[in-house]
C-alpha cells in the first residue's frame, strides 16, 4: 500500500534528507567534527578517532527499527491528520505500532508559550480527570493553556493564567462564571463578559469554536482518549493550529525536530 503513496520517497531519497537536515551538506564525525569518514554498510566510521556513528545516532530517532519508508509514511499521515485506523491500513502496520509512532511525533514537537495581547478570549472546560484553560488572542492563531489534572478550577488558577499568558492593558472576554470576577483588580486588564443565560455568545465565540474543535480533532485523529493521553493531544491541537507549517510534509516536521548535530569544539 505504500507503493500507492506518491508523497513517500525512495530509501535514498529518505536519507539524503536526513543527513541534510542532521548534519547540513557535508558529513562529519559528531565526536571530533572531522570530515574523514566512511560508510561501512548502515554505519559510519571516523578515520580520525575510529568512534562508529549511525546517520541518527544523535537524534532522538536512534531507536528506529521500521524501514525508512514505513516511517516516513507514518510520519506523512501524521502530519496530514490521517486517522490512526486509516494510517494503520495505509502503511501496513498494526494500531500499536501506529500509535506508538504518532505518540513520538507528538512529544518531541516544540513546545510554544505564547503571551497573548490585544483581544483575548478565555473560557475552561472539563474532561473527566483534567481541567483546561485555554485563551486564544481574536484574529489569530496564538492560543495558550494550562491542563490541570482536578475536575474543576477556581480563581486562583484563573489568575495564574492570566498572569503568565496575557499581556497588560489587554482587553480580556469572557463568559460571566464567577471565577472570572475582579481580574481587572488583580492585573491590568480591561475586563469584558458573555451572560451565556441572557444568549450572550459574541465575545467569547472564537474561544467556544476552538473547545468544539479539539474535541473533533481527538475523536476524528484518535478515536478515543484515555486520562493521561489528554494533555499530549490538546498540545499537539495548539500547534497544529498556531504553527500549521510544521505539518506541511515530513521534512517541515522533521527541520522543526531533528537537532542539528553541533560541530566540537
Amino acid at each position: 500500500m505504500i507503493a500507492i503513496l506518491r508523497q513517500i520517497p525512495s530509501e535514498a531519497q529518505i536519507k539524503k534528507s536526513l543527513r541534510q537536515i542532521i548534519f547540513g551538506k557535508n558529513m562529519f564525525c559528531p565526536q571530533c567534527s572531522s570530515r574523514m569518514v566512511y560508510r561501512s554498510e548502515e554505519r559510519y566510521r571516523c578515520v580520525s578517532c575510529r568512534r562508529p556513528f549511525t546517520l541518527l545516532s544523535h537524534t532522538w530517532l536512534k531507536h528506529l527499527r521500521l524501514n525508512l519508508r514505513t516511517f516516513w509514511a507514518l510520519l506523512w499521515c501524521w502530519t496530514q491528520a490521517i486517522p490512526v485506523l486509516q494510517a494503520g491500513r495505509l502503511c501496513q502496520v498494526n494500531e500499536k505500532t501506529v500509535r506508538h509512532w504518532f505518540r513520538e511525533f507528538r512529544i518531541h514537537l516544540p513546545q510554544l508559550e505564547p503571551i497573548l495581547g490585544g483581544t483575548v478570549q478565555m473560557d475552561e472546560a472539563y474532561f473527566r480527570q483534567w481541567s483546561l484553560v485555554m485563551a486564544k488572542q481574536v484574529g489569530s492563531t496564538k492560543l495558550a493553556y494550562r491542563m490541570m489534572p482536578k475536575p474543576s478550577v477556581n480563581r486562583q488558577d484563573v489568575c495564574r493564567f492570566v498572569f503568565e499568558c496575557v499581556e497588560p492593558r489587554s482587553t480580556l472576554q469572557t463568559d460571566g462564571g464567577a471565577i472570572y470576577q475582579g481580574l481587572p483588580r488583580l492585573w491590568p486588564v480591561k475586563h469584558k463578559r458573555d451572560i451565556h443565560n441572557k444568549w450572550e455568545f459574541e465575545l467569547t465565540s472564537e474561544i467556544e469554536g476552538m473547545f468544539g474543535n479539539l474535541r473533533t480533532f481527538i475523536r476524528r485523529m484518535y478515536h478515543h482518549v484515555t486520562p493521561g493521553a489528554l494533555p499530549e493531544y490538546v498540545s499537539e491541537f495548539c500547534v497544529r493550529f498556531s504553527s500549521p507549517e510544521i505539518f506541511v510534509s515530513p521534512q517541515a516536521y522533521l527541520k522543526n525536530t531533528l537537532q542539528p548535530v553541533p560541530l566540537a569544539t
